[in-house]
């Protein structure tokens, strides 16, 4: 996702630079908007890596007590014929 994220904002600023080039009276609108576009990417980005360090920093769930008597879950769905 970040790769993603910094491909876009450096093609983004390439696209605004060629823009500027051909026309120089647009130059300062075309600043705005590119400015206005790569935060929105970043933001974009930044929470993407939020989630992403927060589901692997997640501490696995603890089993409900007497779970380890239970019967596994492919046995419990099965039909009376296959257990």
């Amino acid at each position: 996702m970040l790769i993603g994220a910094s491909y876009g904002i450096g093609k983004l600023a390439s696209s605004a630079l060629d823009g500027g080039a051909r026309q120089p009276e647009m130059g300062g609108q075309l600043r705005i908007t590119m400015i206005i576009a790569a935060a929105l990417i970043e933001g974009l980005a930044f929470f993407a890596l939020v989630i992403c360090l927060l589901l692997a920093l997640k501490e696995p769930a603890a089993a409900p007590a007497g779970a380890e008597h239970a019967k596994p879950a492919s046995t419990a769905l099965a039909s009376p014929e296959a257990r």
